[in-house]
């Protein structure tokens, strides 16, 4: 692997459609995590419902159901906290390396491909189109880590 200060636009390009990737991966376990904690929700309130069942004088349905479907697995052999955690173990976790190992290409810039885009795509001195937090009028140093990595170049 190489490692330059500034790297080619080709590299440059393919980490930043990797980033695409594993924001994806983190937008999918998000709704893993979602998932899980619906699922336990709904376990939870389910549990109430038969109570009230049993309290109402359906004590036969609501046994099948404390039976049958109150902490039921939703896959074979899985609740869902271990469906998120073979998840992680199994993809999430390997694709994080490989992320942090293909961002290694372009060392202090995690979104090296957005940046490069923001320089060119921005119009130099006008309102709205800055290229780093401090050049607001009026604004503190509120610079990311990516803005202090990247020396500004404000041409097109």
């Amino acid at each position: 692997m190489r490692h330059t200060s500034q790297p080619d636009t080709a590299t440059v390009r393919a980490v930043g459609k990797l980033t695409e990737a594993l924001e994806v991966v983190e937008e999918a376990r998000g709704h893993l995590y979602a998932f899980h904690r619906l699922t336990g929700t709904a376990d939870f309130t389910l549990e109430e419902a038969i109570g009230m069942l049993r309290d109402a004088g359906h004590t036969e349905l609501a046994t099948r159901l404390d039976r049958e479907l109150l902490g039921r697995n939703v896959l074979p052999g899985r609740w869902t906290y271990q469906v998120v955690e073979d998840y992680e173990d199994t993809y999430y976790g390997v694709f994080r390396e490989f992320a942090d190992e293909v961002r290694a290409l372009t060392p202090g810039r995690r979104h090296a491909y957005e940046a490069e885009l923001k320089r060119t795509r921005r119009t130099p001195e006008l309102p709205g189109h800055e290229a780093e937090p401090r050049d607001v009028a009026g604004a503190e140093d509120t610079r990311t880590a990516t803005d202090r990595a990247v020396p500004s170049n404000t041409s097109r």
